[in-house]
C-alpha cells in the first residue's frame, strides 16, 4: 500500500463521525509481529480453533476436494500459510493431484511464502498469483477444467460489514464455476467472556498492536500522537455478535500530521473505530450462503466447538 493511498484514507477516516482508521494498516513489520504474537495467546483460541480442524478432519477434507479429480486449492489472503500448510502437507502424502495458489496483492509476501512452504514441500506444485483476488479467480475459472477450491480463512469475514460481506462473497461466487467449492473460517458466537478476553488480552499484545497504526502515523506521515494520552477498548454486543475495537482519547488534545498539512481535535474520551469482529451462529452462516449463490454442503468444528469451517458450494 502506498504512502499516498496511507494517507488518504487517514484523512478521510480522521475527518469522519465518528473518526475511525482502516484495520488494513494494522500490517507493518512491526504489526506483523505482534500479530504473531496474539495468535499464540491464550486468551487467543481462533487460531488453535481453526488448526485443530486441519489437523484431525484432513481426511475428510481430502475426500470432499478429491472426489472429482485433479483440483487446484486458490488462497485468498494466505498470510503465513502455517494453517494450510498442515492440509497440504497431507493431501501430498497421500499423492493427491492438486496444485496450491496462494493469492495476494503483494509479490514479496507470496515470494516469501512461496521460499518458506517449498523448504518443506519441495514438490508442491504451487503457483504463486499476485494481483485482485476476482482477477485472479476469473482467470483461473476459464483456463482448464479443473476444479476450484477457494481458501477464505481465519474468520477474515468477520472483519467485513453485513453488507460489504454479502458483495465480497458473491464476486467469489461469480468468478468460480458450478461445482467448485469455497472454504470460509467463522468464529462461532459463544460466551461473551471468552469472546472479550481474546481481544483484551492480559499482557496487554492487542492493545499494542492497535496502538501501533497510531505510530505508524507518526513515523510514515509526520504525525504527533501521544500515545500514552489514548486507550484500547473493545466490546462484545451478543446481540449483533460484533466485538469492536476503539482507541480513545484520554485528555483533550489536539494532533497535527504534517503530511496532510491538518490537526485533528479530540475531545475527552472520544473514540477512533478501528475494527469489527463479527461471531456468527449456523443460522446466519447458511443465510449468508444462500444470499451470495452457495449452498452450505457441510460444517466442520474444532474440538471444543469454537470455530466453524464451512464448506459451501457454488449453485
Amino acid at each position: 500500500m502506498s504512502k499516498t493511498q496511507f494517507a488518504e484514507d487517514v484523512k478521510e477516516g480522521l475527518n469522519s463521525t465518528p473518526k475511525r482508521l482502516s484495520s488494513k494498516y494494522f500490517y507493518d513489520a512491526k504489526g506483523d509481529k505482534l500479530f504473531q504474537q496474539i495468535m499464540q495467546l491464550e486468551e487467543y483460541y481462533l487460531t488453535r480453533a481453526e488448526l485443530n480442524i486441519f489437523q484431525t478432519q484432513s481426511q475428510h477434507l481430502l475426500d470432499l476436494f478429491d472426489s472429482g479429480g485433479a483440483f487446484r486449492i486458490v488462497e485468498l489472503g494466505a498470510g503465513d500459510g502455517m494453517k494450510t500448510k498442515v492440509l497440504l502437507k497431507y493431501f501430498q502424502q497421500k499423492g493427491a493431484d492438486f496444485s496450491y495458489c496462494p493469492v495476494d496483492i503483494s509479490a514479496n509476501v507470496l515470494e516469501d511464502l512461496k521460499r518458506n512452504i517449498l523448504a518443506e514441500l519441495p514438490h508442491l506444485k504451487m503457483e504463486p498469483l499476485a494481483g485482485d483476488y476476482f482477477k485472479v479467480l476469473s482467470e483461473l475459472k476459464f483456463q482448464n477444467h479443473k476444479r476450484n477450491i477457494a481458501f477464505f480463512l481465519g474468520s477474515n469475514i468477520g472483519n467485513f460489514r453485513k453488507d460489504l460481506a454479502i458483495a465480497f462473497l458473491s464476486s467469489i461466487q461469480q468468478n468460480l464455476a458450478k461445482g467448485d467449492f469455497l472454504l470460509i473460517g467463522f468464529d462461532l458466537k459463544k460466551d461473551p467472556k471468552r469472546i472479550l478476553s481474546a481481544y483484551n488480552d492480559s499482557q496487554g499484545v492487542t492493545r499494542a498492536f492497535n496502538m501501533n497504526l497510531l505510530q505508524r502515523i507518526n513515523d510514515e506521515l509526520g504525525g504527533d500522537f501521544d500515545l500514552e494520552a489514548f486507550d484500547h477498548n473493545p466490546i462484545y454486543d451478543p446481540m449483533t455478535g460484533e466485538c469492536r475495537s476503539y482507541l480513545i482519547a484520554k485528555t483533550p488534545q489536539k494532533v497535527h500530521i504534517k503530511e496532510l498539512n491538518a490537526s485533528y481535535e479530540f475531545r475527552a474520551w472520544e473514540p477512533i473505530y478501528m475494527e469489527v469482529s463479527k461471531k456468527y451462529d449456523l443460522d446466519e452462516i447458511a443465510d449468508l450462503a444462500e444470499s451470495t449463490g452457495f449452498r452450505v454442503r457441510e460444517n466442520l468444528f474444532d474440538q471444543e466447538q469454537l470455530f466453524a469451517d464451512s464448506i459451501w458450494e457454488v449453485v
